[in-house]
């Protein structure tokens, strides 16, 4: 069954699961790899916005790390003041899927607005996709 109301990918990467973290809970670094809000910038603690590759427009991001449990909710929006809860991340230690403590699992996922057609829904499904390939990338290049 195809889930008509979240989306979720996942990867496996050759880095311990705090490694992984920092680049899923931190906003610059996150701003390498997320092609919705990319080459970001601080507009004060704990706000940052980057533009979207596609659009070309801002983004406005602010984390919620639970860095005890290796998660993180994103808050997102078009302004500071029109975010809301968009994705969320997990990083799943290596050692708990029986992997080793040198490898981990990250997964995004993201909740549809009923206001996404089809076409919106499919293109935020596919970058999420391709984004894993790119945090792999700089997680195990590093």
């Amino acid at each position: 069954m195809q889930d008509p109301h979240c989306h979720s990918s996942s990867i496996m990467v050759e880095r311990p699961a705090a490694v992984a973290f920092e680049i899923m809970s931190e906003g610059l670094k996150q701003g390498q790899w997320t092609w919705g809000s990319y080459q970001r910038r601080e507009v004060k603690p704990g706000l940052f916005v980057g533009q979207s590759v596609f659009s070309g427009k801002d983004t406005y991001v602010r984390l919620n790390a639970d860095r005890a449990r290796l998660l993180v909710d994103y808050d997102v929006g078009p302004s500071e003041e029109a975010m809301q809860f968009r994705n969320m991340s997990r990083v799943i230690p290596g050692d708990v899927l029986k992997m080793g403590a040198d490898k981990c699992v990250v997964s995004l996922l993201t909740w549809r607005l009923a206001t996404q057609d089809d076409a919106a829904w499919a293109q935020i499904s596919t970058v999420h996709e391709a984004e894993m390939f790119l945090i792999k990338g700089l997680l195990e290049r590093a």
